[in-house]
């Protein structure tokens, strides 16, 4: 969205969804089954306003210790390999900062988010495309949403400054070359030279709708609520289709007979 920012956004994204769900369900709170129809009742409350959280805060506040703030610093990277290492937490190599800080996330902070919460102010090393905070040192301005421990939205102030939208990609890059990080990004020039002819002040914003559905719909599968579901490949199909039709023809045969 054009001349939006992720304050914005993050007011867009609870009104639809609060006032979505009480259109639809007649009521901000849904029971939701999330070991099937015959198991345990979970009750989501989507009552605006959600819980918002900023990240880096919150885990601190969590855990008890203080995380380094220049979050690119090798002291950040052992302060966060050494708290993984102490609370048993397992993390595959390569032992990035981001993926560190990010398995610490999801152990500590994503639990506790059964009722809707944002998760807020990511930093920069785990956000190579978002803007930089206005407030914050070294974080962006960028949130997701979580429901029953899930991430349903993606949302932050697009980064539009296309000399520090190298520099990220360029560490980024360096994560994923060096370190072996599959999931870092690499740089993309064309994005950089989209920048560079202009891009006004824009949030950018995703939703996985299916996880949504499944909650709505009180289903504890995504394939339930899929609308083109994964095929099989058509090898088997064909091999299928076979076996029923040699099936049908000895049934035939077995009439005449």
């Amino acid at each position: 969205a054009a001349y939006w920012d992720y304050n914005d956004l993050i007011e867009f994204t609870e009104q639809l969804i609060s006032q979505m769900v009480l259109t639809i369900k007649g009521s901000y709170k849904v029971p939701y089954h999330p070991d099937g129809p015959d198991g345990r009742v979970i009750e989501i409350d989507f009552t605006p306003p959600f819980r918002r959280i900023s990240m880096v805060s919150a885990l601190e506040e969590k855990i008890g210790e203080k995380i380094p703030r220049d979050l690119d610093s090798a002291e950040a990277n052992e302060v966060l390999n050494n708290l993984c290492k102490k609370y048993k937490i397992e993390c595959s190599p390569p032992h990035t900062t981001a993926r560190l800080l990010d398995k610490l996330i999801g152990e500590y902070i994503e639990p506790e988010c059964m009722n809707p919460t944002f998760i807020c102010d990511h930093p920069e090393i785990m956000s190579p495309l978002a803007k930089y905070h206005r407030s914050l040192e070294g974080m962006t301005e960028r949130f997701e949403l979580f429901i029953l421990t899930k991430e349903i939205c993606n949302a932050y102030t697009e980064l539009n400054n296309p000399k520090v939208q190298r520099e990220r990609f360029t560490r980024s890059s360096k994560d994923a070359e060096e370190a072996g990080d599959d999931e870092a990004m690499v740089t993309d020039e064309d994005f950089c030279t989209s920048l560079e002819y202009g891009l006004p002040p824009t949030g950018g914003w995703g939703i996985g709708l299916d996880r949504l559905t499944m909650f709505l719909t009180d289903k504890n599968t995504i394939k339930d609520v899929l609308l083109f579901p994964a095929m099989k490949p058509r090898e088997e199909v064909q091999v299928a289709q076979k076996a029923v039709l040699s099936h049908l023809t000895a049934g035939v045969h077995n009439v005449h007979i």
